[in-house]
């Protein structure tokens, strides 16, 4: 009876499957081992380099021990049989598919070839059939520290031999272990220089300098960034504790060689900051930091030095700004109290006065957020003049933009304040119509006697407008405000259109 094909859905097809399935992975991981000891071959900078005499004496003396003509440390790449040392051989590499090491690689285990003419593995093989005739072949893997097999330790004789006895596979065994230990010393070593190399560079975009002093023969030694810190002579001049005292800033000399006598002394810690006479920057801050490393025999100071330079400068103009900051205080208070004992002559009643005090304060206000939006220290003409056109809409103001010192701004602010409160009460802003222009201009640099004038022109009022009968505070604060603390003079002109003040300074103001 005939019988049906199986079910490909079911239990062979299942078989299929995972056999396919385990075939693919044990390919994946055969490529993934591949590439991490090729990884690891790179590690040790081994490839393409010169003859080393650690490397060759241990296949001459492999080669005398086992009286063969050959012997060999062999590694493998992507596509080579390269050899670090050759004994006997003048070919500095073979192509990988040829080379007999690559089984080393494959299995993991030593490779003993008896005779490689009678293996059916090697028979074909162009190094058995042609230069160097190898016959007999024995390779001890090298493995490195993580298990990867990077070449093989090999011997090799051009007529066949008995295989070797479990002693020859100790000692050729032992010679690999010297082989790779004589590699695992160049890697660490490199790893050590890089490690060095990977500091020093940190240290120099860090703006570190390390250093050592050796108290008993005042010699100091400097890694880092030390020429940035100190200087491109430091090499020769700062190469012993009194070369360091030399380039200490005067100032700071004698407090630093204490610090460090103290430290000397004591064994404590040392750390001081001060100034440096920096050959090419100038004066410089740096802070500087060390402790003892106590050996056996002796000890030395280990430290580090950084510049602060900046963060002493952002110290110092922090302090000078709360200086200022103080300053300031003191001038608004003395104008704040002046204002509060002058305006309680003038006021008519509780309410006039608390009117008139709320109104100058305002004025004041407007000069403190121009400070404010700027550095403290000075204030745009065009900032003031929008504070005050939003305190007084139907204001217009036409100018350049001038920078003016705090106590100049906050004199304008109380001017243009008065000026706008009585065009509010008895001017051209007391009735919707009216309206106030303001205009300034300011002489050039090529003017000798350079000017600042200002005018204000009130126009559009109802009724006619005439001079006051009395002098008020107000008009008393404009020109205190104008004659000492702006230096100029200020005129009042009523004409039949409205008021027209014109103000003459002395140009000291700069442009924004």
């Amino acid at each position: 009876m005939a019988q049906r094909p199986a079910d490909k859905t079911g239990a062979g097809a299942s078989a299929e499957r995972e056999g396919r399935d385990l075939a693919d992975d044990g390919g994946r991981d055969a490529a993934a081992e591949e590439a991490r000891r090729l990884r690891t071959l790179r590690e040790y900078h081994l490839l393409d380099t010169a003859p080393e005499p650690g490397f060759d004496r241990v296949t001459k003396l492999l080669a005398d021990l086992f009286d063969v003509p050959i012997a060999l440390v062999s590694l493998i790449d992507e596509s080579r049989q390269w050899f670090k040392s050759a004994h006997g051989f003048d070919r500095p590499e073979t192509p990988r598919d040829i080379g007999f090491c690559q089984y080393a690689i494959a299995t993991g285990k030593p490779l003993v070839v008896p005779d490689a003419a009678a293996d059916p593995r090697f028979r074909d093989n162009p190094l058995v059939t042609g230069e160097p005739h190898i016959r007999f072949y024995a390779g001890m893997p090298l493995r490195a520290y993580n298990g990867a097999i990077l070449g093989a330790l090999c011997i090799v004789d051009r007529r066949p031999r008995p295989a070797l006895g479990a002693r020859d596979i100790e000692r050729l065994e032992d010679f690999a272990a010297i082989i790779m230990a004589e590699a695992e010393l160049r890697r660490t070593a490199i790893e050590r220089d890089e490690a060095q190399h990977m500091l020093e560079r940190a240290l120099d975009f860090s703006s570190i300098a390390t250093w050592q002093l050796d108290p008993r023969t005042d010699a100091l030694r400097w890694h880092g960034a030390t020429a940035a810190l100190w200087g491109a002579d430091y090499e020769s001049a700062l190469a012993t504790g009194e070369g360091f005292y030399a380039r200490v800033h005067p100032g700071d000399r004698d407090a630093v060689r204490r610090a460090l006598q103290e430290s000397i002394a004591t064994g404590d810690p040392y750390a001081m900051e001060y100034r440096i006479d920096h050959p090419e920057r100038g004066v410089r801050w740096i802070a500087g930091r060390g402790d003892w490393d106590v050996r056996s025999d002796d000890a030395i100071l280990t430290g580090i030095c950084i510049d602060i330079t900046e963060q002493k400068s952002r110290q110092e103009n922090a302090n000078l700004l709360m200086r200022e900051l103080h300053h300031r205080m003191r001038n608004l208070f003395a104008t704040v109290g002046a204002i509060i004992s002058l305006t309680r002559h003038s006021a008519r009643d509780v309410d006039d006065y608390v009117e008139r005090i709320s109104s100058r304060l305002d004025a004041l206000n407007r000069a403190q957020n121009v400070l404010l939006g700027a550095n403290f220290l000075t204030g745009s003409m065009h900032a003031l003049m929008r504070e005050v056109e939003a305190a007084f809409p139907r204001l217009r103001w036409s100018g350049p933009d001038l920078l003016l010192p705090e106590n100049a701004l906050v004199a304008m602010a109380l001017l243009f304040n008065e000026l706008a409160t009585n065009a509010v009460k008895h001017g051209a802003l007391s009735s919707d119509s009216g309206r106030v222009e303001i205009h300034w201009t300011q002489d050039g640099a090529d003017v000798d006697d350079r000017q600042f004038r200002l005018i204000w022109t009130e126009s559009g009022g109802e009724g006619a407008i005439s001079e006051p009968q009395r002098t008020s505070f107000g008009t008393l604060l404009m020109e205190r405000s104008v004659r000492n603390n702006l230096g100029g003079t200020i005129e009042r002109r009523w004409d039949p259109a409205g008021l027209v003040v014109t103000i003459a300074l002395p140009a000291r103001w700069r442009e924004a």
